[in-house]
């Protein structure tokens, strides 16, 4: 099978079979999530009470936490999603929202890897080096440093953890051990709308609930944010109408 018709499989199962992603996220981008998993043909929801997490878990094709907006409570619910995830072999991405911005998110980030390993984790350049131990410096969650500066902490950290780094910037980078792919689609108006990357680990999330291998589930993610992205900035006058024509593109993706 070809490489483009690879790709285009994972989006053909996401559409046809509709997964149940269960997402821990945060209170900024709960909607505009939701909504772009919807748009692509996956089932979101969203439950983040520690008393039904577990049972979530259980009837969900996979598990995304993204830890955007942190509290006691919620990290609790984390831990316990995380660990049954890993305990009925449940697909589960990690997005590592500023980590490095302060010793509670940093605490946290690792409080989580290490209570469950995540099959992926997504971030920007700087998260990706803070939880690499490479370096602490991030701007709240916007990354200081370009993608391209990232990869080599992110082969350090895929092969701690043996699973998937994805980098998301101008270029995104996808890394499982020493196999790196990239993607450089995409619009610089993504980046003046809040909650892109959150969007893009959302849509990672579907991708490896219909796809076990988690390098291509992560880099048809990553195409699928790069050309729903593309598309709709060639109709946008902003960030205002780019957010609401990005989720129409999303729908209308035939292919990648």
């Amino acid at each position: 099978m070809s490489e483009k018709n690879k790709l285009n499989t994972v989006v053909n199962h996401l559409r046809n079979r509709s997964p149940l992603i269960h997402n821990i996220t945060n209170y900024v981008v709960m909607n505009n999530t939701a909504n772009a998993l919807l748009a692509i043909g996956a089932s979101p929801v969203m439950a983040h009470a520690k008393e039904e997490v577990e049972d979530i878990v259980s009837i969900s094709s996979s598990l995304v936490i993204n830890m955007g907006t942190l509290s006691k409570k919620w990290i609790a619910s984390m831990i316990l999603a995380a660990k049954k995830a890993n305990q009925l072999n449940k697909p589960f991405v990690f997005d590592p929202v500023g980590v490095g911005a302060s010793r509670f998110r940093t605490e946290t980030a690792m409080q989580i890897i290490n209570a469950a390993k995540p099959n992926v984790i997504r971030g920007n350049a700087s998260e990706v080096m803070a939880l690499a131990q490479v370096t602490n410096s991030t701007k709240g969650v916007d990354s200081t440093v370009n993608s391209k500066s990232a990869v080599t902490a992110a082969q350090k950290l895929s092969k701690e953890l043996n699973n998937t780094i994805v980098i998301s910037g101008a270029t995104d980078y996808i890394i499982t051990n020493n196999q790196i792919n990239e993607v450089t689609e995409g619009s610089p108006l993504m980046a003046k709308v809040t909650g892109m990357g959150c969007t893009a680990t959302a849509i990672i999330g579907a991708c490896i609930s219909v796809e076990p291998d988690y390098h291509l589930a992560s880099t048809v993610a990553m195409k699928i944010m790069g050309r729903a992205g593309n598309e709709a900035a060639k109709i946008s006058s902003g960030p205002g109408s780019f957010q609401m024509n990005f989720i129409d593109s999303l729908y209308n993706l035939k292919e990648l």
